[in-house]
């Protein structure tokens, strides 16, 4: 059986990248979401849990049992080794679950499989070892803290602290095999076009 074509999907926060994503689950590619499996390791009951209380203490636990994400943001922000530490708790952990589902989907017969990665390049070869194409969904600043200001109500200010954690444009544009530029200008249809176009590129 052909081994099924494995395609990092990035973008910084705002871009459209979950977008894509579901345009390309709708194509009938698996997405691997490596946020989502992140998030779970960290929500009530997360099998990350117990080793981020010991590394970083029981306050760092809601009253829910969750990871406490707004007392972390501002540790890491603050100190940039325990993001370190957190990620090399973390990192591992989705690792395991990454490479479950991937095999599960190419069990299935699934032709492309979509590693939806936020952070792609910024984790170097780490990811790019397990990835036949790069795919960065590309979009201008303005545009994207217009975005999160509208979805998520967080200030400018805060948005820009994020899009200035990641990786700059110009070093994700370098790190793509193909690019969806997806500006302001750019609406949902000529989004859904671009992706098709992709897709059938692709052989997909």
């Amino acid at each position: 059986m052909k081994e099924p074509l494995r395609l990092g999907l990035t973008g910084g926060i705002g871009s459209g990248k979950s977008t894509v994503a579901k345009m390309l689950a709708e194509c009938g590619a698996a997405i691997i979401d490596s946020d989502a499996i992140s998030r779970a390791t960290t929500a009530s009951g997360g099998v990350a849990l117990p080793a981020i209380a010991a590394a970083f203490g029981p306050q760092m636990l809601g009253a829910d049992g969750a990871l406490d994400r707004a007392a972390m943001r501002q540790l890491v922000f603050s100190d940039p080794s325990a993001r370190q530490k957190l990620e090399g708790i973390i990192h591992p952990l989705v690792s395991q679950e990454v490479d479950r589902q991937a095999r599960l989907a190419s069990d299935q017969g699934k032709k492309c499989l979509v590693f939806d990665v936020p952070l792609l390049v910024e984790s170097g070869a780490r990811w790019r070892g397990k990835l036949d194409r790069v795919l960065v969904i590309d979009c201008p600043a303005p545009t994207q803290i217009e975005r999160v200001m509208a979805r998520s109500g967080i200030s400018s200010e805060e948005v820009q602290r994020i899009i200035d954690a990641q990786a700059s444009r110009e070093s994700r544009l370098c790190a793509a095999d193909i690019v969806i530029y997806n500006g302001a200008g750019v609406s949902l249809s000529t989004l859904r076009e671009s992706v098709q176009s992709l897709v059938v590129s692709l052989g997909l």
